[in-house]
This record gives C-alpha cells, sequence and structure tokens, in this order.
C-alpha cells in the first residue's frame, strides 16, 4: 500500500495555542482510524517515531499515523510544562484527528516513555473517540517510579532528561524561532555534555544552566513529597475516568516497569469501563529504557528478545485491528499477560499479573555479623534465622555505592549500555554493601512476580537511606543484577508525611524491589544486597534530616547503619515463586 504523508498540519487546542501535526496515511484518501502518537523530543526525529512500533507498517495495514510535538516543543507553539498540559492538549488533539477527512472518526493512541505519559493523561479525559490505547516502557504517576523512588530523587535520569533532552531542545527550538544565538546552543551542548560530572554538583538545586531552559527541574526538586502537585497529573488517580483498554509494553530493566505494573493492575481494579478493566493486556521484554533488544555486555538474552522478532509492531496492529476496526480476530480471548523468562530466555503467555499459582516464599537473611562484602559470611536461605548478631556498615555521603547497571538512565555513548544485567563485582568489594548469598541451588528455581524486601533496621543519623537488590550469582563468579529498589527512611510510613528517624530506635522497613522473571539455574544462587545508596542512579542523602536537594558537601554526615536478622527481627526477601512441572 502506498502512504502520503502531511506535514506541518496545524491542529487548534481549546486555548487556541497551535501544535503542529505530521499524518502518515494510505494514499487512496480513504477514511481510516487515527492512530496518535504526541511526543516532546522532535517529530522530525525518525528513530523516535520507531522507538515503539514500525509507523509506517501501522500506515501501510490502514491507519492515519498521527505524530505531533507536544506544545512548546520545536515546531508547536506556547510553553512546554512537563506532564499538566497533556490531558487537555490530548483530548483535544483525539477530537481533531477524528473530526478529519481521511479519519473514521475513531482513534488510538500509542507511542513509548513521555509518549506513552500523553496517552495516559488524555484518556484520563475520556475523549469519546479515543477507543484503546497502547502505551510503551511508561509509568502510572511522575513522582513515584519516575521523578522520584522511595522517596529519593532519581538524579540520574531527571539531570540527564532536563540538561541533554530538554535543555538542548530548547535551544534548538529558539534557534528555529530566531530567539536563541549558536553560542547559546554551544553552551547548552556543553552542560549537556558535562551531565556525568554535574551528578556531583552541590547543592542539587543550583544548576544554572538549567534555570532559564527548564524551569520545572526546580519544581521537581521542590515537592520530594507525593503532594497535591504530584497528584494533579497523575493518571492513576483518574483511572475511574479512563474508558479505553491498554496494550501495556514493559521491560524488565526499565525504570518504569513499577508503573507499568501498577497501570495493569490498578485499571483492571479501577477502570472506568467494562471494556478497560477486563481487557488490559501486559507484555514485557529483557529490556532497558531506550533499547528493546536482548543483548548486554555481560548477558546475551538471544535473538527472541529483540522486539522486532517477538514482533511489537504485529501486537499492536492486532490490537488496534480488534479495538479500532472491529475486526473479529480473537484479541478479548488472548491470555491477558505476556513475559520474557530469562533464564530460560523464552515468552511465556500467562493468565494474570501476579501470576495466579505465585508462591511468596521468605528468603531470610543470616550471618555472624560480618556480612560485609561477598566475601563476608551473610547467607540467604530459607530458615528463619536464630538469635544471631547485627551487621553494620558506614554509609559516607563523600563515598557513594556507585551504580552499576540495573534500571537506569544515565548518559553515555550508548545509554542503555549503562543499564540492564551487569556484574556487580565491583560494588561486592566495598565495606559498606552487605551480601546475602544462598547454597548453589539444587535444581532450577523460578522467581516471577513483584518483590519486596523487609529488613529491620537502625541508624545513627535521623534519616539515611536503604538500598536492596537481586543478584544472580553464576559458577564463573558474574554477579548479575536482576532488580533492586530505594527507601529513603523518612517515607518508611507515607511518601506524603515523611518522618525523621529516632537515632538507634530500630524500625521495620519494607523496600519495594519491583519485580523480575527470571529462572535461576542449578547451581546458581541467589544474593541480595543491602546498602545505603546508589549513585548516580539516586541523589545521596546527606543523613542530615534536612531539605535533600539544598544539602551541600559540609552538611553530609557519616551514618551508621544497621541490620538486624534474629528471631525478633525476621529480615527477609520476600520472593514469587513458581513451581509447575
Amino acid at each position: 500500500m502506498s502512504l502520503s504523508v502531511d506535514k506541518n498540519l496545524s491542529a487548534g487546542m481549546r486555548d487556541g495555542v497551535t501544535l503542529m501535526t505530521d499524518v502518515y496515511r494510505p494514499a487512496d484518501g480513504n477514511p481510516v482510524p487515527a492512530i496518535v502518537m504526541r511526543l516532546p523530543y522532535n517529530k522530525e526525529q525518525p528513530v523516535l517515531l520507531f522507538l515503539s512500533g514500525d509507523i509506517l507498517r501501522i500506515a501501510q495495514a490502514g491507519y492515519a499515523v498521527v505524530v505531533q510535538d507536544c506544545r512548546g516543543t520545536f515546531q508547536s507553539e506556547g510553553e512546554f510544562s512537563p506532564y499538566f498540559q497533556e490531558a487537555a492538549d490530548g483530548a483535544d488533539t483525539v477530537a481533531w484527528a477524528a473530526a478529519q477527512p481521511w479519519c473514521s472518526g475513531v482513534v488510538g493512541m500509542m507511542g513509548a516513555s513521555y509518549y506513552g505519559a500523553t496517552q495516559w493523561l488524555a484518556a484520563g479525559e475520556t475523549p469519546p473517540a479515543l477507543r484503546a490505547i497502547a502505551p510503551f516502557i511508561t509509568t502510572d504517576q511522575y513522582y513515584e517510579k519516575w521523578t522520584y523512588q522511595g522517596g529519593a530523587f532519581q538524579l540520574g535520569f531527571m539531570l540527564q532528561w532536563a540538561t541533554a533532552t530538554f535543555g538542548v531542545g530548547e535551544v534548538v527550538r529558539r534557534l528555529g524561532r530566531g530567539t536563541a544565538s549558536g553560542a547559546s546552543l554551544g553552551d547548552a551542548l556543553a552542560a549537556a555534555d558535562q551531565v556525568s560530572a554535574r551528578y556531583s554538583h552541590l547543592p542539587l538545586t543550583d544548576h544554572r544552566e538549567l534555570l532559564a531552559l527548564t524551569p520545572y527541574y526546580q519544581d521537581w526538586l521542590a515537592h520530594p513529597d507525593y503532594d497535591a502537585y504530584w497528584q494533579a497529573a497523575a493518571p492513576r488517580e483518574r483511572y475511574a475516568q479512563i474508558t479505553a483498554p491498554a496494550l501495556n509494553f514493559g521491560g524488565w530493566y526499565d525504570l518504569f516497569l513499577g508503573g507499568t505494573l501498577a497501570n495493569y493492575t490498578g485499571m483492571k481494579a479501577n477502570g472506568g469501563s467494562a471494556a478497560a478493566r477486563q481487557h488490559q493486556r501486559l507484555v514485557i521484554g529483557p529490556w532497558v529504557h531506550g533499547y528493546n533488544g536482548g543483548v548486554y555486555p555481560e548477558r546475551n538474552f538471544g535473538m527472541l528478545a529483540h522486539d522486532g522478532v517477538a514482533d511489537v509492531t504485529g501486537m499492536q496492529i492486532r490490537w488496534f485491528d480488534h479495538w479500532l476496526k472491529g475486526i473479529d480476530n480473537g484479541v478479548p480471548a488472548d491470555k491477558p499477560v505476556k513475559l520474557f523468562v530469562m533464564g530460560v530466555d523464552q515468552w511465556r503467555d500467562e493468565a494474570d499479573w501476579p501470576l495466579p499459582d505465585t508462591r511468596f516464599e521468605p528468603w531470610y537473611l543470616h550471618s555472624n555479623g560480618h556480612a560485609n562484602t561477598a566475601v563476608g559470611d551473610g547467607r540467604l536461605s530459607t530458615t528463619a534465622p536464630g538469635h544471631e548478631p547485627v551487621d553494620h556498615y558506614r554509609y559516607d555521603p563523600h563515598d557513594p555505592v556507585p551504580t552499576v547497571g540495573g534500571a537506569s538512565f544515565l548518559p553515555g555513548l550508548f545509554i542503555a549500555a549503562n543499564a540492564g544485567p551487569r556484574d556487580q563485582t565491583i560494588v561486592e568489594a566495598r565495606a559498606d554493601v552487605l551480601c546475602y548469598t544462598s547454597e548453589p541451588l539444587a535444581r532450577d528455581t523460578e522467581v516471577t512476580g513483584p518483590i519486596s524486601l523487609v529488613i529491620y533496621v537502625n541508624s545513627s543519623a535521623v534519616d539515611t537511606d536503604f538500598t536492596g537488590k537481586l543478584v544472580e550469582v553464576y559458577p564463573d563468579g558474574r554477579a548479575l543484577i536482576l532488580t533492586d529498589g530505594i527507601l529513603r527512611a523518612r517515607y518508611r510510613d507515607s511518601l506524603s508525611a515523611p518522618a525523621l528517624l529516632i537515632p538507634g530506635e530500630t524500625y521495620k522497613l519494607t523496600l519495594d524491589l519491583v519485580a523480575t522473571a527470571n529462572v535461576f539455574k542449578a547451581g546458581n544462587r541467589l544474593r541480595l544486597e543491602v546498602s545505603s545508596s546508589n549513585f548516580p542512579r539516586f541523589d545521596r542523602n546527606a543523613n542530615h534530616g534536612g531539605v535533600q536537594a539544598e544539602a551541600v558537601a559540609a552538611d553530609f554526615i557519616t551514618a551508621s547503619n544497621s541490620v538486624l536478622h534474629d528471631v525478633a527481627h525476621p529480615s527477609h526477601l520476600l520472593l514469587p515463586m513458581i513451581e509447575r512441572g
């Protein structure tokens, strides 16, 4: 099928602002369903248009693919304010597309990351023409799991995003309009190149190059709690208004995995229509943010892991064929969950998430008081602890544990090379990292589902962080991260109402380690790492109890932190075990 491309059509918003829009559609001109993608990263960049599916193949399947620069970005009018403008603009764009002569009057939405957010936010407005969405690697809110996690600021992602993406993009936009100079672009590019060095700059609020280009970065830092600012733009707060079924895609190493899973389960429970509640779909691959393949420096998941081989575009076409064209192709009868199970490196269809036959099993922490480093005496087993000594370590914010892989989004030649299943050996050699390791497994052992860590702790500080990391240890010594999490202790009871610690008092903390799907092969071992930093993925806790974003090096206090694991304090990793014949 031949296609036509209409460039820079003017889509008018309710307040008179015009958003520039491209349309890829069948050349015969017959009305077809529209599929909208709204992004702030420049609709002229081809690589971004194909991040979550082949838009040309989708257009050739009989759709008008509508691609739009968000308000205040690149060729569109207005001022950009992340999240807060997208609900109304998205709903208006859906209505605009539905009214065009080349559209049949029904609309879907697709796209990854921020242009997954633009789908959920538009859907919360319940636009009548919107019949289905297909969000890819996105989340359920923009506080927890996006800007913050467990109360810790996602410094690695947010500074990279604000500087190298939005900051440079804003200068390019101003250059195009004659309101900026080449020198200012050079300054912005220089700042973007120095993001790695800027991670250590204090206070976090002192990034002057961002004030004029991305003032909202200061807003993110000014709202460290889940307050009304964040609630106003959270899709999870509006599930009851969302009536469109959703085909949710995520990655086991994507920093938005927790939000992807929350959207699936939250919409099933609280969606605004029977169709939305009954027809949520979930697809999770071994992917990181921005890379949907399966090859990493220390782990190759095979060709089946690649989104092209898995045929993500084919899944999307089949989804939209049913919901937008009314084709009886069996979509409602499909199993709702498709997971890539690592270890066996295979795709598997499941009846729900969490899997209905999940058995949650505690794996307890043990030691003789010297679990520091991977060669310490920390052990992990299903046997409950007896009378055991406490494990101690010192967390010095001047010397934080470095980020190595995981669900990160750090700058570099190829961002995904810094993420995913990286070897933790260098981390596990540090005295401020407690390691609890199982015996070699006697048989293949599957862990698939949500994971949490329950630990009893005390600290000499009034506030500090605790981190947890699930690692698979291979016979050759590799220790590859599977998933991890963090909790800023002041948020132990609520992300909205922080409360400082009483130094020396023991507290029970529950850390969300998100989820995985992995078969630990016989002979491999499970390992849990516990520490208090993961930098620069997360900002360093100064341990002083004050405003973290305003802390300088002189505010840093070294904390003496302890993990208890005995009869009265049974610290454990709660694992979702899958046992099938």
